[in-house]
């Protein structure tokens, strides 16, 4: 029996993404740190197939030791796809960041990330049919002023990402490994970046997506041969190949 792991699952993207793989009948490992929400969306997946075994996991990500923790608690299933969609922003300019918070940002982003993915190519990068995607944003390829800090940590992982693939391929490794890349997306990421108790979309941002359809967009990646799956100035989502230049490739 196969599986596919989603981090960051309670809510937004990583919620909606549960959904469109359960409704193509896989099994789903979801992971966050609100188990109530798991719960939620462990019904949610159950009334599109009752059939689907899903597996919960709390853990918080933000604490590195967490990530090695979780990968070693799922060593018993098999693993088809791994979705690092875990992550948190910090709307604020340099010299006002709360660096707890930021502290906090770059173990989620970068750090567990890291750790997971590495884990995961290492015991599945010669199986057939796996893939590893790793959520970062248009902001990965872009930097914003007053989230500068939160667009580095984007970059990390657009470019470690996107280094992996390359590296996958050199080798005929049999996993592919992908970079998805949302601009503004309707979730709760708008309110905790800002650290407000509400943000209204409609009212503050003249243009994004909605998590339901990210979490499409997502599926476009996945079904592709492509490497990055990115929401451009327009927001239009475009599949491409590598976008940052890898010397030695």
């Amino acid at each position: 029996m196969k599986y596919t792991v989603i981090t960051g699952a309670s809510s937004g993207i990583g919620y909606e993404t549960a959904l469109e793989f359960a409704a193509r009948g896989k099994n789903l490992i979801i992971v966050a740190r609100r188990f109530d929400k798991l719960e939620e969306l462990k019904s949610a997946i159950q009334n599109i197939n009752p059939d689907l075994n899903v597996i919960i996991r709390t853990s918080d990500l933000s604490v590195t030791n967490e990530a090695y923790t979780l990968y070693n608690s799922l060593k018993e299933y098999q693993i088809e796809t791994w979705i690092n969609n875990a992550g948190i922003g910090e709307s604020s300019a340099v010299a006002n960041q709360n660096l707890n918070k930021v502290e906090t940002m770059l173990r989620l982003n970068i750090e567990s990330l890291t750790i997971l993915s590495t884990l995961f190519v290492r015991d599945y990068s010669h199986v057939e049919g796996t893939q590893l995607i790793n959520v970062s944003s248009a902001l990965g390829y872009a930097i914003s002023l007053d989230t500068i800090t939160y667009s580095a940590s984007k970059y990390f992982v657009s470019a470690f990402t996107e280094g992996l693939a390359k590296e996958l391929e050199r080798k005929g490794a049999k996993m592919k490994v992908k970079v998805l890349a949302p601009a503004m997306t309707e979730t709760e990421f708008g309110k905790n970046a800002s650290d407000i108790k509400e943000f209204d979309y409609k009212a503050n941002v003249p243009m994004y997506h909605t998590a339901k359809q990210m979490a499409g967009f997502m599926m476009e990646l996945y079904d592709s041969d492509k490497v990055v799956g990115i929401v451009d100035e327009n927001y239009e989502f475009k599949l491409r190949d590598q976008i940052y230049l890898i010397l030695g490739a």
